[in-house]
């Protein structure tokens, strides 16, 4: 069986779908194959993202920012499912997609916006694990075998889960 490929998008792509790629690609070796994508990709990935990454063990080999356009393009892997996780409460402007996957949103502050080192380390730490958190959630759920309004509702759940709720 195919693995489950997932797209994380976020505006751009930088930190908090790279946290996520990463991270499901890491934690989910063979059941699932993670990408990620932009809808403004800043072209670069941001050095925090990479630093939390390297520090809990998990390959930053090949990440990059890029544009989502390049999952609409023929030949682009198929998907199952696309989370957006742009911050609806900070007025950012999640991309909106068409095509044949589930699709979720999973919220995240954007972590890019502290300021300072300190601020910044911080903040990627607070948002990977909540990443973490919810991707830990992803791999416990059947997906090979779940409906699509199952599997929808299942990461709207996911997507749901707050700060206070991954770190109790």
């Amino acid at each position: 069986m195919p693995p489950c490929r997932v797209l994380f998008i976020c505006t751009g792509n930088s930190a908090r779908s790279i946290l996520s790629e990463a991270t499901l690609n890491h934690l989910g070796k063979g059941r699932f194959e993670a990408f990620s994508a932009g809808s403004q990709p800043t072209g670069r990935v941001n050095p925090y993202a990479i630093e939390e990454l390297k520090a809990l063990g998990i390959a930053t080999e090949g990440l990059s920012s890029k544009s989502w356009d390049r999952f609409t393009e023929a030949g682009a892997p198929p998907l199952d499912i696309v989370i957006t996780v742009c911050d609806n409460a900070a007025n950012e402007t999640c991309p909106v997609l068409f095509g044949d996957f589930v699709k979720s949103h999973w919220g995240l502050p954007d972590p890019a916006a502290a300021q300072g080192a300190g601020a910044a380390i911080a903040a990627f730490r607070r948002a990977h694990t909540l990443i973490l958190y919810r991707i830990t959630a992803l791999l416990k759920l059947p997906v090979e075998t779940m409906g699509r309004d199952e599997l929808k509702q299942a990461l709207d759940h996911i997507g749901s889960i707050t700060d206070e709720e991954a770190d109790a």
